[in-house]
């Protein structure tokens, strides 16, 4: 089976539902499991996967360049907001 990922477990702490459900949707966000179950709603031609895939890659190489970048001193680092 292709694509196939671990099973996700939470454990809930002194009957705390909210807080697990809380850390549950923080790990499914850092996994991509939102965007992943978007995309199965409807179905995707094979072309429109490639175009998706192919954009995706370019936005990863730019992001790769952009830090790369920054870590040689080429480009200034984005300001952090002041808290």
């Amino acid at each position: 089976m292709t694509g196939e990922r671990p099973l996700v477990q939470i454990f809930v702490r002194d009957n705390n539902v909210d807080q697990a459900l809380k850390a549950l949707k923080k790990k499914m966000q850092r996994e991509g499991s939102f965007r992943e179950m978007k995309r199965h709603v409807h179905y995707e031609k094979p072309s429109e996967k490639r175009a998706r895939q192919q954009a995706e890659a370019v936005r990863r190489a730019r992001k790769l360049a952009r830090k790369r970048a920054q870590r040689e001193g080429l480009i200034a680092a984005p300001k952090k907001p002041a808290r």
